[in-house]
């Protein structure tokens, strides 16, 4: 098992248009092959995965290394995944489009053939990472990046 420690400075700003607009049309084409050659499941186990999903940021283009390659990432790869394409979609983001992970999960649920049990039961799961982040771990900052993954589901399961 890898193990380490990393040290991604806090940066204010934004990631440049021309970046992140290129950013978004890599990510799309790496996701879709990803997901033609392995299969949904196979994308999630890898974006889950923390030096997988650096490594992601720097092909995208984003290779400075600070706080800014998780949310410029997953703003890109949110744009860029389709659920009708790709049964594959994220809810959430930076900022104010953090606290839309619910509302989104319910939306995205209909593209993704999840049943209205199952789509509840990720809105608790949303909620509940949400509140373990803000709550539980005491490091003195509030949340404000909340990236939720889903997959289409066999049967609604």
């Amino acid at each position: 098992m890898k193990t380490g420690i990393t040290n991604l400075p806090l940066h204010t700003g934004s990631a440049p248009p021309w970046l992140f607009n290129r950013m978004c049309l890599m990510a799309k084409e790496i996701v879709g092959t990803i997901i033609y050659d392995f299969g949904s499941q196979e994308f999630l186990r890898r974006i889950a995965d923390p030096y997988w999903f650096q490594a992601l940021a720097c092909v995208l283009g984003f290779d400075w290394h600070s706080s800014g390659t998780t949310t410029v990432t997953t703003a890109a790869l949110k744009k860029a995944l389709k659920p009708e394409e790709y049964g594959l979609a994220m809810a959430g983001g930076k900022g104010k489009n953090s606290i839309k992970s619910p509302l989104e999960i319910q939306r995205l649920s209909e593209f993704l053939s999840i049943s209205e049990l199952k789509a509840r039961q990720l809105v608790r799961a949303s909620k509940m990472s949400a509140k373990v982040d803000n709550v539980l771990i005491q490091d003195g900052y509030n949340l404000y990046h909340h990236a939720f993954f889903s997959m289409r589901m066999a049967n609604g399961r």
